[in-house]
Formats: structure tokens, sequence, C-alpha cells
């Protein structure tokens, strides 16, 4: 059994990923929004509201480029900034409908291009990228730094005794 090929699977994920946000976008009709605005909507679900600081631990960006990315996106209506409840010296931000209105559309196209995309590959093909979402989402964990540890023998749920 080979080792993974670390160096071309990050050569594939970015180019997957402008490919599928270019083509989402002209499917839908959306608006240049950069992968910075939409994370932050998609960090900003219906009915929520964070702070910029949980907004930028949250995407693991800097509190400045939120505070930039916020203000350009209030400037463009997609977001609200008020008072937090609790404390108001503190801002609170929101996504606004019209944010959420597009996020939507976003959504919706872009599971409607994967699903038409692999609708083209083999049942082979599709078996095998259906086997690895799972890596993938723990992948994505382990380098957001939010992967729950592997069970060990210690952790792991003792065996039932049978009699």
């Amino acid at each position: 059994m080979s080792d993974l090929d670390a160096g071309r699977l990050a050569a594939v994920i970015s180019p997957l990923r402008r490919a599928l946000l270019a083509a989402t976008r002209a499917e839908a009709r959306l608006p240049e929004m950069s992968d910075a605005q939409i994370d932050v909507i998609r960090a900003l679900p219906r009915g929520t509201s964070r702070g910029p600081a949980e907004i930028a631990d949250r995407l693991r960006l800097s509190r400045s480029t939120v505070s930039n990315l916020l203000g350009a996106m209030e400037g463009d209506g997609l977001v609200e900034r008020t008072p937090a409840p609790a404390d108001g010296r503190r801002v609170v931000v929101r996504a606004s409908a019209a944010a959420l209105d597009l996020f939507d559309r976003f959504d919706a196209a872009n599971s409607a291009l994967v699903a038409q995309a692999t609708a083209r590959l083999d049942p082979g093909e599709r078996a095998a990228l259906d086997a690895a979402l799972p890596v993938l989402e723990r992948l994505c964990a382990v380098l957001a730094g939010t992967e729950s540890p592997p069970a060990t023998p210690d952790t792991a749920a003792p065996a039932e005794e049978s009699n």
C-alpha cells in the first residue's frame, strides 16, 4: 500500500473549491462575493448573531481581517451590526435577510452542480468519492483544529461481558 500523495491532494483542493465557487456564482447569477464573505455568512446561520472576535476564531482569520470584511459586507447590506444585548459596549453581527437569501441560492446551486457533476462519474468513482467523504470531513476538522481525538483502547467503550 502506498502513502498518500499529500502534494497532489493539496494541489486539487484549492482549484476544486475555486471551480465550484465560480460555477455556482454563474449558475445562480450571484454577485461577486469572496470565499471569505461566504464563510462569514456560513458562520452566521439564520437566527444567530456573533461577535467579530468569535467569527474570527471560527474562521481562523485575524480580527483585523474580519473587521475589514464586516465593514465591506455591512456597506453591501450583507451583515448588520448591533450592540450586544448583554453588554452594549460590544457589537454582535448577524447576516441580513438579503445575505441569507443569497446564501440559500448559493447552497442550492452548489448542491445541484455537485450532483450534476458526480452523475457524470462512473459508479465506481461515485462510490470512491462517497467513501472518501468521512475522511475529508475529518481532514477538514484536523486542519481547522476542531477534531475529536480518535478513540483509543483506553477511551473506547468497554466490551460487554458475556455470561
